[in-house]
C-alpha cells in the first residue's frame, strides 16, 4: 500500500554529495507519503550484496555511478530504453524481481527543454562512461543528426559509435589531445566535476554548454562559459528531471505514470534544491 512506510535510497560512490534525497523528501511530503529516502555508499562490485541484504519494506533506488551498468544482470526485467542505452538509472523492487528504468535520457531533455533548448543538429559529447549513452539518446531525442565524442577509451567510443548506427545519427571521434576543432549547438560534458581536460578548448563550446556534475558548482568549464556569456545547463537541473520521472514510477509503478497534485510535486521539488524555472 502507498500509504505504508518505505524505504528508498540513492546508491553509487562517492554519494555524500548527492542531492537526491532532497528531491524525493520533498515529493513525497507534497503526496502525504511515510517514505524514507536515503543515500548509501555502494561501491563497484558491491551492489549484489546490497541487493540481498533488502527486506520487503524497500521499494526502489535510484544508482549513480558506478552502478549503472553493473545493475544490468541483476534486472528481471528491463526497458527499452535501457536495454538501448546499457545503462539503468532506476530500480523498482517489485514482487517479481528488479525492474529497470532509465529516466537519465528524459532528464537532460527536460533539463535543456527548460533553456529553450528542443531542437539541435550537432551535439558534443565529452566522455563515454555511464551518462554519456543516455546524453546520446538525448540528443537523437532533440533532433541531432551528428554527435562527436571525445573520449580517452576506444572501447567506449566504440559502443557510441554502435549507437549512433543503430539510431542512424552520423558519429565522429577523437580522442584527447588530437586538437581537432568542431563546433556544435551543445556540449554535454559527462565526465566528473574535477576533471577538466585542457586539451579541449574553449572553441568547441558552442553555443549550449550543458556539465552533467553539479558539485562542486561551478565547475571550471562552466566558469570559464559563464564568462563569455554563454547558456549554461547545470547537471542539478538533470538530477531535478531524471527525479521527477522516478517519483513516477516509485508512485504508479509504471514508466510515465501522472502524479496527483504533480505541478505542486515538481514545484517542491525544485524549491528543494534551490532552482527557479530557468535558473
Amino acid at each position: 500500500m502507498l500509504t505504508a512506510e518505505r524505504h528508498l535510497a540513492v546508491l553509487g560512490s562517492p554519494i555524500e554529495h548527492s542531492r537526491s534525497p532532497d528531491l524525493h523528501a520533498a515529493a513525497y511530503a507534497v503526496l502525504g507519503l511515510p517514505w524514507r529516502y536515503t543515500r548509501a555508499e555502494v561501491a563497484s562490485g558491491e551492489l549484489p550484496g546490497f541487493l540481498a541484504g533488502l527486506d520487503d519494506s524497500w521499494l526502489g533506488l535510484s544508482l549513480t555511478m558506478p552502478l549503472k551498468r553493473e545493475v544490468l544482470p541483476l534486472l528481471a526485467e528491463r526497458t527499452e530504453l535501457v536495454e538501448i542505452s546499457g545503462a539503468a538509472n532506476t530500480v523498482l523492487l517489485a514482487p517479481g524481481g528488479p525492474r529497470g528504468f532509465n529516466t537519465d535520457v528524459a532528464g537532460i531533455v527536460g533539463a535543456l527543454g527548460d533553456h529553450g533548448v528542443s531542437d539541435v543538429d550537432t551535439v558534443h559529447i565529452i566522455g563515454t562512461g555511464n551518462t554519456a549513452s543516455s546524453a546520446f539518446l538525448a540528443a537523437a531525442r532533440l533532433g541531432a543528426s551528428r554527435v562527436l565524442i571525445s573520449g580517452r577509451s576506444l572501447d567506449g567510443i566504440a559502443a557510441l559509435e554502435r549507437l549512433g548506427d543503430r539510431l542512424g545519427v552520423h558519429t565522429e571521434w577523437r580522442l584527447y589531445g588530437s586538437h581537432v576543432r568542431v563546433r556544435s549547438d551543445v556540449v554535454i560534458n559527462t565526465l566528473p566535476g574535477d576533471v577538466d581536460p585542457e586539451d579541449l578548448p574553449e572553441a568547441d563550446l558552442g553555443e549550449v554548454l550543458m556539465e552533467v556534475p553539479y558539485d562542486p558548482w561551478p565547475t571550471p568549464r562552466a566558469a570559464r562559459w559563464a564568462e563569455r556569456d554563454g547558456l549554461v545547463v547545470s547537471g542539478l537541473e538533470m538530477l531535478l528531471h531524471q527525479a521527477i520521472g522516478q517519483v513516477r514510477i516509485f508512485v504508479t509503478g509504471v514508466e510515465g505514470g501522472r502524479l496527483d497534485r504533480e505541478d505542486e510535486v515538481i514545484d517542491a521539488m525544485r524549491e528543494s534544491v534551490g532552482l527557479k524555472l530557468g535558473d
